[in-house]
């Protein structure tokens, strides 16, 4: 592959609900830009696009891939991202890189969640958008309904370049340029010219006009032209779309079928046409210099820099760092920096990636794609710079990983194989998260769903040789006392000899401090427990409140102070005082109205409105608390508390609710007393534990 100039690059996200075609139509294009033989399909597994063994056993797109075209003299990068939202951080590390969303539409199937979600991302990262309607020959394919929903979601922006034609018996046959009036069908699996049908003749004049209106807004002169009822130009008429499209106003869409190779080239001669070059798209952008917020602009005059959008650690293909140059020029006889680990490593060998295959360049101009092997200390989001040059690339926020599972291996001794195996699919999947919980000894990992966990469970089985079982995480309950109690505790041992003795009087009583398992005081007067005891008898609190009296959970929110007791001068030691004070915890607590208390979570659910009654009712069942409903652009967000028990898995069932459209994000807030039912299943459920 030659080398681009940054005039001749284009960046274009492919976006979509899974099963629009996003794979399919890169392959298409791989193989009418000539760079493939083979026209690869998603059934077949043998597609450029989705190489992992996960992907193809699946037949979905579980990562984002690189798919560089050379079109018409200009290098068009596709990243081809993944259209279940468990891999939501693939498509926005992508949508970061790229300069154009390409929102794929299934003719059949129309606006889906996954093209509303498309829409949003766009709008969010500020992206211009180009809209394909695709699988045109699909015998339920409806292009009129499709148009009509994708207007009634995203209003007037939404704006047809050509609309399709069928044969008498409902076929789609060709379609029509609005622009031109040109019209093209069919003819032994190529499109060919052809006579305007008389029936579109109207539709066409219908949408040329609303066509040429929104191309006007983009500028003055041309808006005046309009309103005096002038003809704009073809020309006009296509810089006015270029401007509207860049500035957001419009979103032209395109129609055809990836699989049969309608409408491919097409698209591809839109993109080139239409869309801005990488080093104009992003021609300023911010970044941190020295710690202040200083725009940069996208040139190859400037020194270097790149953001590391992806991370590839594959014990087969190898570990690589693709990135995007956001200024400067990259070549094999520089060397990069890492401000952030403070790392200087050689470039050796630079790369295109093409799916999994690695072609080798010399260089890479301001806003083109490569990848660098080898890289011992570069994460996903980190920036590369030349030494000195101070520049950090602000990272943007990824989707939450709200799902928590607790993970162990099946076979003995394979707890550090597990946690390294994890360590390297976190570098590919920084939404994968990993801890040990100090109380409960289990391994929890974290995901944004239950799809993204199961493909790390078969990733560990088939690339790292390690069969897991995902577990639903233990809750960690607390006990703490209502009431007040004082008790003595004695502890005397003999038996010939030197003795043991120890004698304390306790109170305790509430603290009301979840926070700290427990305060000591002591109260002691006329010397009855000498106070080298004192430490003996803290320290066996301490070791008392891990363990509670009704389930065994730790002990929090005690206050207990020493009173009174007794010593013997020969027979006391700390040990006896320590024993002593573990007796009187055992006889003390159970008379103070000991109960369980549960951990509470901060939930906030950010829905649609007409999900509103759906979601409070399914809270409200969760035993949990609304606290209040609040506006954030176009949805409700739900603030409530909820028992955190009550929460595993709400990642899934909120999916189920809001058809995919509903996303909450979680924090654990304070404990507090669990109803008295709830805590008999907790004591019942452990002593079921214990006797196993």
């Amino acid at each position: 592959m030659k080398n681009y100039a940054s005039n001749r690059v284009r960046n274009v996200v492919l976006l979509g609900h899974s099963g629009s075609g996003k794979t399919t139509y890169s392959e298409a294009a791989l193989y009418y830009s000539g760079a493939t033989k083979r026209f690869g399909k998603v059934e077949d597994g043998n597609t450029v696009s989705d190489y992992e063994a996960e992907e193809i056993r699946r037949k979905v797109s579980i990562n984002t891939s690189v798919i560089p075209v050379e079109w018409q003299d200009t290098k068009i990068n596709f990243l081809d991202t993944p259209g279940y939202f468990d891999f939501a951080a693939e498509v926005k590390l992508a949508m970061n890189v790229a300069d154009t969303g390409l929102i794929m539409v299934s003719a059949k199937s129309g606006v889906e969640v996954g093209t509303e979600k498309a829409w949003e991302y766009c709008e969010e990262m500020h992206l211009p958008r180009i809209i394909f309607i695709n699988q045109m020959d699909d015998e339920n394919a409806d292009f009129e309904k499709t148009l009509a929903d994708l207007r009634k979601n995203f209003g007037k922006a939404v704006a047809p370049l050509q609309i399709p034609f069928d044969d008498e018996n409902g076929n789609f046959i060709g379609f029509i340029n609005l622009i031109k009036r040109d019209a093209r069908k069919k003819v032994n699996g190529k499109l060919e010219k052809c006579e305007m049908p008389e029936d579109k003749k109207d539709q066409v004049e219908v949408l040329r006009s609303m066509l040429i209106e929104v191309a006007a807004e983009s500028s003055e002169e041309l808006m005046e032209k309009f309103f005096n009822d002038e003809e704009l130009t073809e020309e006009e008429i296509y810089d006015g779309l270029q401007v509207g499209i860049a500035n957001h106003s419009i979103a032209p869409v395109m129609c055809g079928s990836a699989t049969l190779g309608y409408g491919v080239k097409l698209l591809m001669n839109t993109i080139v046409r239409f869309t801005l070059p990488a080093i104009e798209a992003k021609a300023n952008f911010h970044a941190f210099h020295d710690g202040k917020d200083v725009v940069y602009c996208s040139s190859d005059d400037e020194r270097f820099s790149a953001y590391v959008f992806k991370t590839i650690a594959d014990p087969y293909i190898g570990r690589l760092n693709l990135f995007r140059v956001m200024t400067g020029k990259l070549d094999t006889t520089m060397s990069v920096y890492n401000e952030e680990k403070d790392t200087v490593e050689k470039v050796g060998r630079l790369y295109v990636m093409r799916g999994k295959e690695q072609i080798e360049v010399d260089e890479l101009h301001s806003g083109d794609i490569g990848a660098l092997a080898k890289l011992s200390n570069t994460s996903t989001q980190d920036t590369l710079s030349l030494k000195d040059a101070n520049i950090i690339i602000p990272k943007i926020a990824l989707p939450g990983s709200v799902l928590c599972m607790a993970i162990k291996p099946k076979g003995k001794g394979d707890e550090d194989k597990l946690s390294a195996a994890l360590t390297k699919i976190r570098e590919e999947d920084p939404t994968i998260k990993m801890e040990v919980n100090p109380e409960t000894k289990q391994t929890l990992v974290y995901g944004v769903g239950e799809q993204q966990l199961d493909v790390m469970v078969q990733k560990l089985k088939a690339k790292y040789k390690i069969e897991v079982d995902l577990t639903d995480p233990i809750i960690p309950y607390r006990e703490t006392i209502k009431a007040k109690a004082s008790v003595r505790g004695r502890y005397k041992k003999q038996s010939g000899g030197h003795g043991q003795f120890g004698d304390v009087v306790m109170e305790f009583e509430p603290s009301y401090d979840t926070t700290t398992p427990v305060i000591f005081e002591e109260k002691i007067f006329g010397g009855s427990v000498p106070k080298q005891y004192f430490p003996a008898v803290e320290k066996g609190l301490q070791e008392c409140v891990q363990s509670g009296v009704l389930a065994g959970y730790p002990v929090v929110g005690l206050k207990a102070t020493l009173t009174d007791g007794s010593y013997h001068p020969v027979d006391s030691s700390e040990m006896a005082f320590k024993m002593a004070t573990s007796v009187a915890f055992k006889e003390g607590i159970p008379q103070a109205k000991p109960v369980i208390l549960e951990p509470i979570e901060h939930v906030e659910v950010l829905i649609p409105d007409k999900y509103m009654g759906d979601i409070m009712g399914d809270i409200t069942k969760r035993r949990g608390r609304i606290l209040s409903m609040d506006a954030v652009g176009m949805k409700k967000c739900i603030v409530a508390e909820v028992p955190t028990a009550e929460m595993h898995k709400y990642a899934t069932d909120l999916r189920s609710m809001t058809q995919s459209r509903g996303e909450y994000r979680h924090h654990f807030e304070r404990y507090e007393e669990a109803p008295m039912e709830v805590q008999k299943k907790i004591i019942e459920a452990r002593a079921a534990e214990k006797e196993k």
